[in-house]
This record gives C-alpha cells, structure tokens and sequence, in this order.
C-alpha cells in the first residue's frame, strides 16, 4: 500500500482535529498530502495538456508536489489508480469510465473497482477523420467494402466504437463488418490518429481538440472529417453501443473539424470512492474558487468551470464524491433532486461491482482462466450482470 493510500483512507491528524472542533475542515485549516500525482491520457492528447496547464497553479496555491503522468493505454491507468494507487486522479472519458465499471470487454477480467467523480474536465468533440486526399466522402463508404478503419487497441471503448458501433450506425451486421472493414490495430491514441496521413488507414476516431490533430492538419494534403448528422437515424443503434455520447456539432479543435456533426464525450476527473472526503472536498473548493486563475492556461482548462460542471450533473449517469457533493452544497448548486440521482448512481455501482467480486470469485474457484476472450469465463459473467442495468447518460 502507498504513502498516498494510506493518507486516503485515514485523514491527516491536523485534518480530524479540525474536523471535530468544526465539523468539517475548511480549506484554511486543511494540510494538503505533500504529493499529488494526476494520471491523463498521452502526452498528444488535449486531456494531458490542460491538466499540464491547471496543475502548476494548484501546486503553487497549496505547496503541493504536483505531477502529471501520461499513461497511453486506459487499462493501465485504471489499474495505477485503483489496484496500484500510485496515482490518486485520473482524467478518463464517462464512455472509459462506464467500461471500467460495467468490465466491458478488456476490462471484464480486471478487478472491479468503485470509482467516484470529483469535478468536470471537459466536454471533448469526437468525430471521424480521413486523409484531406483520400477517397472517403463519407461513412457510408464503408459499406461499400475494401476501407482501412484504425481501431486504437490501448482503448476498450474506443475500439468498441470503430468495430460494433459504426456497424450499427451504418445498418451493418458484424459479418458484414468484419468481410468489408479493414481493421487496423493501433498501439496509441497518436498511432491511431495519425495512421490516416501515414497512409496505414483511411479513417481513424479522434477528438479534433488533440495536439496530434493539428500536427495532422498541418501535413501535407491535411484532413477532412466525416459527418455524423444528429437526424441520422443511426443514431439510436450508435448510442445504443455508446451510451455515453450526445450527439453534437463539433465547435472547437482543428479549424477542419468545426461545424462538423459529431458528438460529445465527456472527461471527467475521478478517484477511488474511499478518497479522503476531506481532500476531495478542498480540491473542488479550489478548482471552484481558482478557476479565473487557471482557466487561461489551456482552452479546455476553460471548460471546468462551475457551470459547466453544473451542466454535466444534469445529465451523468455516474456518481459524484461525497466530498464534492459537500462543496456544491455549501455554495447551494446541489439540490435534493441530486441527491436522489446521485443515490442511485452509487447503488447502481455497487451493484456492478458485487456481481463482478462474484464472477471472478466464481471463475477462480472453478480453475476457469480470467481473461477477457475466453467464453467459458463471459459466461460466467454474463451470468451475474445480466439483469443488471448499464450505464447511459440522462439526456
């Protein structure tokens, strides 16, 4: 067990002290952990950069040691923040996030683990993208077989995108999916971007907001995207694979990409349930009360403001700490229809992370292999989830 998870559980002695003269700990009163490591995707991603911008103003307002590390594949980061807890934040998608939870496909052998959000991050453009010379006009393209779709192996969810979803927005069944879509596997979110001005796919998923798309779009020949128009009525099968979305027109990133039908996923900043309600509480208050202060050092910094937090909680199907849920109501932006929600939200974990403990202590006991392609084990599984209901935004 780390220094950090240790201090998670137990608050810091000053803390409980203050915490029984006053019933809570203000932020005078409150002693920092003396290290903070956040986890984001690569370094090309937008989520990495922002949280690059914010995290040296909070290091200096509190003295703080703050560090920032990139972890490319989103399993990896899961298991640093929840079975490693070497770091204590992770930036993740609420899709990423609903996978993590519900063991959707590379996840589904890894330890369930409850997770809670601490505040918004940003509300990130996806869309498809090809070649600005590439033959592609539009998704439908695919139908007609013999295309290259990069599929970005570090992500689960990502990958469920380009290989069950698309096939269902475009009225495909998997045979037909798998006999005229090229697959072609990525090693990174960069690699899988990037592949289609390399000439190895001819669409790749991306959000328009990422450093790599503007080294994209500044190559030779640039980029085009592909329109996903909200009245298509693909939609409903797609979101129907991709819960989380909201289908959207993409407004910031890469001047190719605004005006472009797309859609929404939104990050968040989130943290094992048994944080220390007293950190998560002060850090909300700071990303609350600090924000004019950091807002300027990346554009997507700007999207973590207090009503766009306020926003995303109308429509979250994921619950929110019990420390920040404690900041919102003190500066009264949380009200008791959250409470009811978000009530929910934390029973519906639970549920899924109680059936997983029994699918994996099943399969252990039974000599069956725990890993996320073997049918004798997502049988098992199955067995125990499905009655359960998934994760999807409230819209």
């Amino acid at each position: 067990m780390t220094a950090f998870s240790s201090w998670r559980r137990v608050a810091p002695v000053v803390a409980v002290m203050a915490g029984l003269a006053a019933g809570s700990v203000t932020a005078q009163e409150y002693q920092w952990p003396r290290l903070l490591v956040i986890g984001t995707p690569s370094t090309s991603t937008g989520s990495f950069a922002s949280t690059n911008g914010w995290a040296p103003v909070l290091q200096q307002e509190t003295g703080m040691v703050v560090r920032v590390v990139p972890t490319g594949a989103e399993p990896e980061r899961y298991n640093r923040l929840t079975i490693r807890e070497d770091i204590q934040i992770s930036s993740v998608s609420a899709s990423e996030m609903r996978f993590q939870i519900q063991g959707i496909t590379g996840y589904a052998a890894m330890p369930a683990k409850s997770m809670r959000m601490i505040w918004h991050h940003n509300d990130t453009p996806w869309g498809f993208v090809t070649g600005g010379k590439s033959g592609v006009e539009a998704l439908e393209d695919l139908k007609n077989g013999g295309l290259r779709m990069a599929q970005a192996a570090s992500s689960p969810a990502m990958t469920e995108a380009v290989t069950v979803g698309i096939p269902a927005y475009l009225g495909m069944s998997p045979e037909d999916a798998q006999s005229k879509i090229d697959y072609v596997p990525t090693s990174s979110y960069g690699e899988n971007c990037k592949s289609v001005v390399e000439g190895k796919a001819d669409i790749a998923y991306c959000s328009p907001i990422s450093s790599v798309l503007s080294e994209m779009e500044a190559a030779p020949g640039s980029i085009r995207w592909l329109a996903m128009p909200a009245d298509n009525p693909g939609w409903d099968a797609y979101l129907d694979i991709n819960p989380m979305l909201v289908p959207s027109e993409m407004t910031v990133g890469v001047s190719t990409a605004k005006g472009v039908p797309g859609a929404t996923s939104n990050f968040v900043y989130a943290v094992a349930t048994d944080t220390d309600a007293d950190f998560v509480y002060n850090l909300a208050k700071w990303f609350d009360e600090s924000f004019d202060n950091y807002a300027k050092t990346h554009m997507l910094a700007a999207r973590m403001s207090r009503d766009l937090w306020r926003g995303y909680l109308d429509r979250t199907p994921m619950p929110v700490h019990e420390g920040t849920v404690r900041y919102l109501k003190e500066i009264g932006v949380w009200t008791d229809a959250d409470d009811e929600w978000n009530e929910a939200a934390v029973a519906k974990m639970d549920a899924w992370i109680a059936a997983r403990d029994a699918a994996l202590k099943e399969a252990q006991e039974q000599g069956v292999e725990l890993n996320f392609e073997n049918p004798e084990y997502l049988a098992i599984l199955d067995k125990h989830t499905k009655d359960l209901e998934g994760f999807r935004s409230r819209l």
